[in-house]
């Protein structure tokens, strides 16, 4: 679906003044504290939050002053958890350049996270007291999630349910943010702002999921990325936990099975998991929930007013969908 000319128009330059303000609020006058900041900025980035921003600000008055600044807001939190994770992960490249851990070292990139963190702290404060509690409150489930994911469920809990809620806590609740902070620094009304906020968290769990499927089916050159990446390092997603919990039914299920919990590091048995994967009916359910995902936020936005946001924000439905093939 093509983009409305006037929507086009008023989002690049939305854009145009975060891209101003994010590169502004990260220095800072020690030199490697400003390179390190910069570091991820200038690599790039969909900046996927800024543009939800902007999106819901047209269902009021999109001009307002605190929407560039709260998507500044939602992309330094973004980038601040990006270096963490780097940390966390031992990951030596994000972006397709080298991490800041890898570049400098582990000191460095917590310390220029925690730098992020609170230059977003420092913009927020003009945002008002209630932008600053929705932002604690969002920053807290990003890492009630992050240390849900790193403890995994307890001995009795759904495995399939807690990962559901790391996605949520990790990946929907700053995705909801985005789209919360510009309905209500534009000034839309609240059930407005109630829609959106519920509808984006659901975009962004579906986003997620989309991630886990493409991570299995998806060839280096179509994404970008190594096959199986999540496999190989361990990381139950969707697909594995449908199949672990019995979804579908396979002549191989057992193998598997024994696989998944299994060393995947390994090359020919990482090649054999994958192939088993990509051919379980357990691909199809999770296409399933994804769509399922997709859908549900779909039917909160088409209570909006029909506006070339909105179609815009169906229109990212449909993507996360398609993209999975």
């Amino acid at each position: 679906m093509p983009i409305d000319a006037g929507l086009a128009a008023d989002a690049r330059t939305a854009l145009a003044g975060v891209e101003a303000l994010l590169l502004d609020a990260v220095r800072s006058e020690d030199p490697l504290l400003t390179q390190a900041s910069k570091h991820l900025v200038e690599a790039g980035g969909k900046r996927f939050r800024a543009m939800l921003v902007v999106l819901a600000a047209q269902f009021g008055d999109k001009t307002a002053p605190g929407v560039v600044p709260a998507a500044v807001v939602v992309e330094l939190t973004h980038l601040a958890t990006l270096y963490h994770d780097d940390v966390m992960d031992e990951a030596p490249v994000r972006r397709g350049q080298e991490s800041a851990n890898a570049r400098w070292t582990n000191t460095v990139a917590i310390l220029t996270g925690d730098y992020l963190f609170a230059r977003a702290s420092d913009l927020l404060a003009d945002l008002g007291p209630e932008a600053v509690r929705i932002q604690a409150r969002a920053f807290a489930r990003l890492v009630r999630g992050q240390i849900q994911e790193t403890v995994g469920p307890a001995a009795d809990a759904d495995p399939l349910k807690h990962y559901l809620q790391v996605v949520a806590d990790k990946t929907g609740s700053l995705i909801a943010v985005s789209g919360q902070f510009g309905a209500l620094l534009a000034g839309a009304p609240p059930h407005v702002v109630d829609t959106i906020t519920s509808a984006c968290e659901k975009i962004g769990v579906a986003f997620q999921l989309s991630d886990d499927i493409l991570d299995i089916t998806s060839d280096a050159e179509q994404s970008g990325k190594t096959p199986g990446t999540d496999l190989r390092e361990g990381i139950r997603t969707l697909p594995m936990h449908l199949v672990l919990a019995g979804a579908g039914s396979g002549p191989d299920d057992a193998r598997l099975r024994e696989l998944l919990d299994t060393d995947l590091t390994d090359d020919a048995l990482h090649a054999e998991a994958l192939a088993l994967l990509r051919a379980h009916p357990a691909m199809d359910q999770a296409r399933a929930d994804l769509r399922r995902w997709a859908e549900d936020a779909r039917a909160e936005l088409m209570t909006l007013p029909d506006i070339p946001a909105r179609a815009a924000f169906t229109g990212l439905c449909d993507y996360v969908v398609t993209r999975t093939g």
